[in-house]
């Protein structure tokens, strides 16, 4: 079996995430990696919260708390969440921690050896009011390129737009607000991204099976022509810069573009450090010269994240001379929006983590953010949708299979698997349907397109109520015990076979399936060949009914959370 690396973007330090956040990176990276596991691969699934920044000093002002505890608090907060959501993580580490400032300065140094890194002194803004060189995001002003009156120094949120500070329009401290600034010079350290275009444009054309939407970004930042980059940053909070190789730029810190990818790899190394046997390898992950040539490298991330991972973490890898693994491939995703707008925590639009689960269990969120994921075009939440996720996927279809079978065998048979009986040729059609239903939804999985492999799913799981249907074992228990007895037995294999199959997306829910005959075996890794076993079900063994797995969402429901959260009931 193949050996799977699988990291989402990180998710920034400021406070909770909104569901769009989570169908963007996080959950998907997530479902890969649980099916990969099912399928007998070794996975090892990375994610960390991204600390540095100026937002994170902003954010920390903002409530009052020295940054290093803000980042302590929300660090907490979203592992906690994450787990919440069943992220089955294997580890959940912190840029700020000692590895990525050793990796990050490492990897600084190659580029520096190799020529890639050059001072250069700049104009910088400087605000007489705060005392301070102010970094690319503590400026705002109006977009030169759409006229949006809140863009950062770095990059407009509304048009996407690269920008420098001394762009904007009216530009003003997000310190103080202050307009009271000056353009000064400072020396920093600049990424000579230019001449690494040609290096990293040949190693995208090699990339012939990335998504449509991550080659079409990427190509288009390389059309536009590649840019040398500022990567230091006059802030407190940050990786140091190593004064000792670059001492025309000591005491400041590393843009934290340039060090946050590289948190993939130092938490990677948390993970190894972590363990108290020595037992773990993190270079076997990362280093194609030490074990790292046969990895198959899986990232997951939301649109505006791709530039970053297709050009620039790459450039760094390619340009340390160092044999790092670099991605294989890279799953991006459009926007989930609220409504038709933004999620906005200040305008309370949209729901986010940590409320969702005050309205439904995980598996529910899980279900309805994958099967609606916005792979393709922007998605867009509707409480309708949730509804429909909810009340005809998981109630309707796998819930009312479940709660038919469940009934009928401990009505009529107590609480064993039912004895007698032999299959036939409708089982046989049964199982040929499943087994194509699974062949299906495998190779989507493979493919990484998760609206299609829940619908495959879902149509897999309409399966079992057809099968029911045609045996009808309602009525045969009342002429022919053992034709009932028959169904059911194979009814219970249905239901375990898709619990494997399920288990990526709704794993509580899955689990509790799954256990239904405790002492039964599914022998093998999860495959189309699992129909097969759908008639391998012991007869005479205990059965335990999983019980409600899923409740239906009402009207009243749905009225009160649109009301709650903004949207239309």
């Amino acid at each position: 079996m193949a050996r799977h690396l699988i990291t989402s973007a990180l998710p920034y330090i400021n406070g909770v995430k909104h569901l769009g956040n989570l169908v963007g990176s996080m959950l998907p990276a997530d479902v890969f990696a649980r099916y990969l596991r099912s399928a007998g691969h070794e996975v090892l699934a990375i994610c960390a919260t991204d600390e540095h920044g100026t937002p994170a000093e902003l954010a920390a002002a903002a409530e009052g708390m020295s940054v290093v505890d803000y980042c302590d608090r929300y660090h907490e907060v979203q592992r906690s969440l994450g787990e919440r959501y069943l992220l089955s993580w294997d580890w959940f580490g912190r840029t700020s921690r000692q590895q990525n400032h050793e990796i990050t300065n490492h990897l600084a140094a190659r580029l520096k050896a190799e020529g890639f890194m050059e001072i250069r002194s700049i104009e910088q803004v400087y605000s007489v009011l705060d005392e301070r060189f102010l970094p690319d995001r503590y400026v705002i002003g109006t977009c030169p390129n759409c006229a949006y009156e809140r863009a950062r120094g770095d990059q407009c949120e509304n048009c996407g737009k690269q920008l420098d500070p001394t762009d904007l329009i009216e530009a003003r401290s997000a310190v103080s607000g202050s307009s009271q600034l000056e353009v000064r010079e400072s020396r920093h350290v600049f990424l000579r991204q230019a001449a690494l275009a040609d290096r990293i444009r040949a190693w995208v054309d090699e990339q012939r099976d990335w998504p449509q939407l991550t080659r079409s970004i990427a190509y288009k930042w390389l059309d536009e022509g590649l840019q040398d980059r500022c990567i230091t940053r006059d802030l407190s909070w940050g990786v140091p810069v190593d004064p000792v190789e670059f001492p025309e730029v000591a005491g400041k810190v590393w843009y934290v573009w340039f060090d946050a990818p590289i948190g993939y790899i130092a938490a990677t190394k948390e993970w190894a450090d972590d363990d108290p046997t020595g037992g773990r390898d993190w270079q076997r992950w990362w280093r194609t010269d030490l074990g790292a040539d046969d990895v198959r490298y899986t990232q997951f991330m939301g649109k505006d994240n791709v530039p970053f991972h297709t050009l620039s973490f790459p450039g760094t890898l390619l340009g340390s001379g160092e044999p790092w693994k670099l991605v294989d491939q890279l799953k991006s995703f459009n926007w989930l929006t609220y409504y038709g707008g933004k999620f906005s925590t200040s305008q309370g639009r949209g729901v986010f983590m940590d409320q969702a689960l005050d309205l439904l269990p995980a598996d529910c969120w899980r279900w309805f953010l994958m099967a609606n994921a916005p792979e393709s075009d922007d998605a867009d939440f509707t409480w309708d949708l949730v509804a429909e996720a909810v009340n005809k996927d998981l109630v309707a279809t796998l819930g009312n299979f479940l709660n038919r079978t469940a009934t009928q065998i401990t009505r009529h048979f107590g609480e064993v698997v039912p004895e007698g009986g032999e299959p036939g040729a409708i089982e046989a059609a049964f199982v040929a349907r499943v087994e194509a239903g699974l062949t299906n939804y495998c190779d989507l999985m493979n493919r990484l397109e998760f609206r299609k492999a829940t619908a495959a799913l879902r149509a897999t799981w309409a399966e079992g109520n057809v099968y029911l249907e045609e045996r009808e074992p309602w009525r045969a228990i009342k002429v022919d015990r053992d034709l009932a007895a028959m169904t059911l037995r194979s009814a219970i294999g249905f239901a375990r076979v898709v619990a494997v199959a399920s288990a990526p997306f709704i794993p509580v829910a899955a689990g509790s399936v799954a256990a239904i005959v405790p002492d039964a075996k599914l022998e093998g890794a999860l495959d189309p060949s699992l129909a097969t076993t759908i008639l391998e079900v012991a007869p005479g063994t205990r059965f335990e009914a999983p019980g409600l797995l899923f409740g239906k969402l009402e009207d009243e429901q749905l009225t009160a959370w649109a009301e709650r959260f903004g949207g239309e009931g």
